[in-house]
């Protein structure tokens, strides 16, 4: 839940509650609501010049390029993605926590967090510049954007499913669960169940009588 203050009044602050889903769901659509309003207003009004080329072949639908080139196609695009730069970043931070919470503070994967959220922001700065230059105005500017982006936008993914990968290892397998509840029947929270406890965490197992054994967090 995100949540920050309003003030409504002298003595009465009016809080702000958005949850995390809404947050991941609204920043998702934005690009996507964007693209779609490009590509209709360019097929609607612009559709000669969006689908015309210099050897004359024939298109049926203007390319996303093309889409978000002319204006106001390009300014709606621009906004979009400005809009989205900063929930975007909020929400690596918040997978940021995660990590840290996940992992011990000397372990490799500790670190590969820090450098996650980093290369996040990178690639998000570099989507950032590759929109809000195009490369008629200035190609440079345009090219180190977009090489900016590319680059970290590899190295974050190759870092998430490398942290995804190690937190897989640490949840219970659907073997070593059934052959835990055929020793001792379990009772488990859901909590646990939600954020995939590791084995080796501090987790009791106490026994309730002759009714089975509870994991307690």
């Amino acid at each position: 839940m995100l949540q920050g203050p309003h003030a409504a009044g002298p003595d009465r602050p009016l809080l702000l509650r958005i949850s995390f889903r809404s947050c991941v769901v609204g920043t998702l659509c934005l690009p996507l609501l964007g693209l779609l309003s490009c590509v209709f207003i360019s097929s609607v009004y612009h559709f000669e010049d969006a689908t015309g080329t210099h050897c004359h072949v024939a298109n049926y639908l203007p390319s996303i390029s093309a889409s978000i080139s002319l204006s106001p196609e390009c300014h709606i695009w621009r906004a979009c993605i400005g809009l989205h730069w900063a929930p975007r970043v909020l929400v690596e931070y918040s997978y940021s926590k995660l990590y840290r919470g996940r992992f011990g503070a000397r372990s490799v994967e500790r670190s590969l967090s820090a450098l996650c959220l980093l290369f996040s922001v990178f690639e998000n700065m570099g989507l950032l510049l590759l929109t809000s230059v195009s490369s008629t105005e200035a190609y440079a500017v345009h090219k180190t954007g977009f090489l900016l982006f590319i680059g970290s936008s590899l190295v974050y993914m190759l870092i998430t499913c490398r942290l995804w990968s190690a937190i897989k290892k640490q949840t219970f397998s659907p073997e070593v669960s059934k052959h835990i509840h055929d020793v001792c029947p379990l009772r488990v929270s859901p909590g646990l169940l939600q954020h995939g406890v590791p084995p080796h965490s501090s987790v009791g197992l106490q026994r309730q009588g002759h009714s089975g054994c509870v994991f307690r967090g």
